[in-house]
């Protein structure tokens, strides 16, 4: 591990200064994964900066919605009364993410900001454009059963490792950031990038960016809604696919949708295309099988994860139909 200073944050504002000012500052909460990563030697800042005291813990609902501390730990969000009953994909999700002891932990903002899983990036003597742009992405010849089929770049095969970031796509959740120039709304849709030719750059965040919040808008889609993951054993495991799915139904005709999976591309994905399967049909069956074969459309596999395709289709349909009532 490279050596580091450890300073402690005292207000927002000026942790944003000092983390601008200088580049090899990092924030740290619960730690969960820049420690691990400068463990690796993936990261290597020279300094971490502890934000834990900032007053941004609190799980606050209203009428509108629930708005999310960013220091609000996974355990404490999952168990909040008001996101279960008003976002129970939400609540699903923390609960098949991690370990409990991790839970109580992991922080919100820290959650969807936590880096990708794959092997190569973690390796330092393996070619990863992510870590070392330039040097190549190894996993696309290689070991990429658990890589994504949808969204990659000749640069980046990776996936998102966040459970919680894909139930916050399908709640249509904003982040709240504070910047140098002041707070800011990023739309969850918007906040994370696809690889392209620079998979280095993961998020919209800029230098200093310091994640304050989460908004959760409430509405009977979002009542309406639930997490299906699949992986390859039912405990502390990252999702082979996963599946957040909410919909708002009347006299049992769809009328609007959110399909968004998980552990198929570099970032939390929106299926449009199944969305557009199920809206003004009715909410049966035969709708949400259409709807997890609408969902695989421009998927690719890369030999060994080829197997996630169909994997996706039927993670849709089960996730629908939780969502559904038909479960």
């Amino acid at each position: 591990m490279n050596p580091f200073r450890y300073a402690l944050a005292t207000d927002a504002g000026s942790a944003v200064a000092t983390v601008n000012g200088d580049r090899g500052i990092r924030y740290i909460a619960g730690g969960t994964n820049i420690i691990d990563l400068m463990k690796d030697d993936v990261e290597q800042p020279s300094v971490l900066l502890d934000i834990t005291h900032l007053p941004l813990r609190g799980i606050v609902a209203n009428a509108a919605g629930v708005r999310l501390g960013a220091l609000a730990t996974m355990a404490d969000v999952a168990d909040s009364p008001a996101v279960k009953a008003g976002f129970p994909v939400v609540a699903q999700a923390l609960l098949a993410g991690a370990s409990p002891q991790l839970r109580n932990m992991a922080t919100i903002g820290g959650n969807i900001m936590q880096r990708t899983r794959c092997a190569y990036f973690r390796d330092v003597s393996q070619a990863c454009n992510k870590r070392t742009p330039g040097k190549g992405c190894a996993a696309i010849a290689g070991q990429n059963r658990s890589h994504a089929v949808i969204g990659t770049s000749d640069f980046c095969i990776c996936t998102h490792p966040s459970d919680l970031a894909v139930a916050l796509l399908a709640v249509d959740a904003v982040v709240r950031v504070r910047g140098v120039n002041g707070m800011r709304s990023i739309p969850i849709a918007a906040f994370h990038l696809l690889p392209g030719a620079t998979p280095n750059v993961e998020t919209v965040l800029r230098p200093g960016d310091l994640i304050e919040a989460i908004e959760l808008p409430a509405g009977e889609r979002a009542r309406n809604s639930a997490y299906v993951k699949v992986r390859d054993r039912a405990s502390y495991e990252f999702a082979l696919v996963s599946v957040a799915a909410a919909m708002e139904t009347s006299a049992g005709t769809i009328r609007s949708a959110r399909v968004a999976i998980g552990g198929v591309a570099p970032k939390p994905w929106r299926s449009h295309e199944a969305e557009a399967a199920l809206v003004g049909r009715p909410a049966t069956a035969a709708t949400f099988a259409a709807a997890g074969l609408a969902a695989t459309t421009g998927m690719h596999g890369y030999g060994k994860n080829d197997f996630k395709i169909t994997l996706t289709r039927r993670t849709v349909v089960r996730a629908l139909e939780h969502a559904g009532g038909l479960a």
